[in-house]
């Protein structure tokens, strides 16, 4: 299977984005299509050996649209050029048909007031004519294309509804009939579509706000070292070996492992950290970041579409590209709707006209309105520019949210689980307790066992040469090394001989422990590796190692309990340590002792409890994110774990989590109030157009009120999705 996204040209309204996904979906080879009508994109799924791009292209294209393969950053600039290209053509088109419509509104105003103006009908025509047929060509445009593909969308609706008011008032002036003309109710009523057209086009510009600002960041140029000279180059031409020069102040151009010189980093633009992260020899360095103090050299080892930037962006337009389950609904009822009005409208004229009796100018002009307030843009809106705006929010905040599903599913979760190493710990052993026994001091201790451990490669004795390190403490030389396979290490350092391990190997030594017996039994349960160090037969003390817990992992805990969600803790280690983890931290319970590919099982096994998030930074950790209802991975994980994830944690803070769930309530809180007045607008508006109010009141509702109402609603939706950046996470 291939995926691949196009960008979509043509789009009028929210029934485009329907038209276009029914005719991908009928392609062989197209195993699925999700056509957004507010990013103007299209992502498509295809088995590469029945479909290609150029069928697909062609697929759309018959359909009356434009479809081009979207390729990263220059389509993007492109797509926001043409973005901007809309706008400047809706706010021209708008203030052409405004200089017609003021005119046309003074005139009816002086004919409500009874004066006489010369030719009034004539010089209305006049004002109409270039607003029906030019600005409002695109209408008629739309729904010659609507036609072609077997369907109706809002440009049939206002196209049918100006339409009749236009010719039946040239019809009127020609040859006189019931009633007056109506060709105010033309002109203003396209000056209303056009005024909301503009309003929604710049609000939708808003919405993808997020990606623009990352796509900001990157630099343009980089200093490369080639053979032994810096040059400058455009950040296209860095190859992946080159070794990149960066100096205090200026961006890091691509993704790449520091090989000389310190400095700190600002990587608040990936991590939302705004405290620079110190960097020296071998430390990853992620493009667009920007180096504060020192200079730099490193090798670059992602280029291009690979680097972090870029991963994090492609992750948000396939995010935004991806419809919610929801949307479904909305689109289902957008197919329909259009053909139901235009039924609805015919059935108000006939009963107005034909039943009740009343002048042929009173039934057309209900039926117009019917025709004009009941458009469904607002609904088509609804969803994709909540997720816009949401996952944009998201990013701004660390969190990658991959998809409106993810986004849709997150709040329902009733279960999440953690994998411990990395996610609920650091990930990497820290010496935390230092016992001395008889005369021996903390540092002499640390001294001798660093020494010691300098000459292994084991995990636990890297953690304690780092603490030496850490404390300044200058090593002593070892004459000789021995490591005895599941005991610990011998060495002679000076004239002196020394044991570092378990009991076993203790005991073996006949070195007596029974002075710090207790002290080693309480750091055990604590779920920590206690090594004990002997010279000779003599005990010197113990040094205790453990994968330290991280400081806010109880506070997200107790978040997502008090969000009603319960939690578990997953790991391959030991009883002991996992308990001790797991108390420390609140996880209400844990599985310990679990192989890597038993973990996917524990997780469909909680599945039956409700929907479960699992939360894992590496490889072992893929198969369990991929059986979850939502994969969350931790952005300083591995990329198959990042790959496997529905949203990732750029942060590595699993206080996130929370603020994930949270997002995802917000946005699909965002999502219904806008659908819920998208209907009830419709519902209600439709009846009070058709006249339903008028045996009662007397009162009928002018297409013009109705033109501006509809225009109004697809505003008020933007407007209220982009309130969702202004929520507290």
């Amino acid at each position: 299977m291939k995926k691949t996204t196009l960008s979509i040209s043509g789009m009028h309204c929210a029934s485009c984005a329907n038209i276009i996904t029914r005719g991908l979906q009928k392609v062989d080879g197209v195993t699925s299509a999700s056509v957004n009508y507010s990013t103007q994109k299209a992502v498509v799924e295809y088995d590469e050996r029945r479909a290609g791009e150029q069928v697909i292209m062609d697929a759309v294209k018959s359909k009356g649209y434009g479809a081009a393969v979207f390729s990263g950053k220059e389509d993007s600039k492109q797509q926001e050029e043409q973005q901007k290209k809309e706008i400047a053509y809706v706010k021209k088109m708008f203030f052409i048909s405004l200089a017609f419509a003021v005119p046309t509104f003074f005139l009816m105003v002086l004919g409500w007031t009874g004066a006489e103006v010369p030719l009034m009908e004539y010089l209305l025509w006049v004002l109409a004519t270039p607003v029906q047929f030019y600005v409002g060509w695109q209408f008629y445009r739309g729904t010659w294309h609507s036609l072609k593909n077997r369907s109706a969308n809002m440009d049939s609706l206002i196209a049918i509804g100006t339409s009749a008011a236009y010719f039946y008032s040239v019809y009127v002036v020609l040859f006189g009939g019931e009633g007056g003309q109506y060709f105010e109710i033309a002109t203003i009523l396209i000056t209303f579509v056009m005024l909301g057209k503009w309003l929604e086009a710049r609000a939708k510009g808003k919405t993808s706000e997020a990606i623009k600002k990352l796509m900001g960041l990157s630099p343009k140029i980089a200093i490369v070292i080639r053979n032994g000279k810096e040059q400058k180059i455009s950040i296209e031409e860095v190859k992946v070996g080159d070794v990149v020069l960066v100096r205090p102040g200026e961006k890091v151009p691509v993704d790449g492992i520091l090989l000389q010189g310190n400095s700190s980093v600002d990587e608040s633009m990936v991590t939302g950290e705004s405290i620079p992260v110190e960097k020296k020899k071998g430390d990853p360095v992620i493009g667009a970041t920007i180096n504060k103090h020192g200079s730099f050299t490193f090798k670059a080892t992602k280029v291009g579409e690979n680097t972090t930037l870029s991963q994090i962006i492609k992750l948000i337009e396939d995010a935004q590209g991806r419809k919610a389950p929801i949307q479904r609904f909305a689109d289902a009822v957008s197919s329909y709707f259009v053909p139901i009005v235009i039924v609805l409208a015919i059935i108000t004229f006939g009963i107005w006209y034909f039943v009740v009796g009343e002048p042929l100018s009173f039934a057309l002009i209900t039926a117009v309105a019917v025709l004009v307030i009941a458009c469904p843009c607002a609904l088509g809106l609804a969803t994709p520019t909540a997720i816009m705006v949401g996952t944009g929010k998201g990013a701004q905040n660390g969190i990658l949210i991959k998809g409106g599903d993810a986004l849709e599913t997150a709040h329902k979760l009733k279960v999440v689980v953690f994998d411990k190493t990395g996610t609920i710990t650091r990930g990497k052993p820290e010496v935390t307790d230092i016992v001395v026994a008889g005369k021996t001091s903390k540092k002499e201790l640390l001294r001798i066992a660093a020494s010691i451990e300098k000459k292994s490669e084991h995990p636990l004795a890297e953690a304690i040469v780092n603490r030496a390190i850490q404390e300044k403490i200058k090593m002593a030389a070892v004459v000789s090394f021995k490591a005895v396979p599941g005991h610990g290490v011998e060495a002679i350092v000076g004239k002196k001989h020394y044991a570092l391990g378990n009991l076993k190997l203790m005991t073996k030594k006949n070195v007596k422990i029974e002075a710090v017996q207790e002290k080693m039994t309480a750091l055990e349960n604590e779920g920590k590796t206690v090594m004990v160090v002997a010279e000779g037969k003599n005990i010197m003390g113990l040094i205790a190692v453990a994968d330290e817990m991280k400081e806010e992992a109880p506070m997200a805990i107790a978040q997502l309990k008090r969000m009603g969600i319960r939690t578990y803790m997953i790991t391959g280690d030991n009883k002991r340590t996992a308990a001790a983890i797991a108390r420390k931290a609140g996880v209400e319970q844990f599985f310990a002792e679990v192989l890597p590919q038993d973990k996917a099982n524990y997780v469909k096994e909680l599945q039956k409890r409700g929907k479960v998030a699992m939360i894992g930074d590496g490889i072992n950790d893929a198969p369990a994110l991929a059986q979850a209802d939502i994969g969350i991975a931790m952005g300083s994980g591995t990329d198959v774990a990042m790959e496997s994830g529905n949203i990732v944690l750029m942060r590595n803070r699993i206080t996130d989590v929370p603020k994930a769930i949270k997002l995802s309530s917000q946005t699909m809180s965002k999502i219904r109030q806008n659908m819920f007045w998208a209907l009830v607008y419709n519902v209600l508006g439709v009846p009070i157009a058709a006249g339903v109010l008028y045996p009662f009141t007397g009162w009928l509702l002018s297409p013009i009120i109705a033109g501006g109402a509809m225009a109004l609603s697809s505003v008020s939706v933007v407007g209220n999705s982009l309130l969702l950046k202004y929520k507290k996470l």
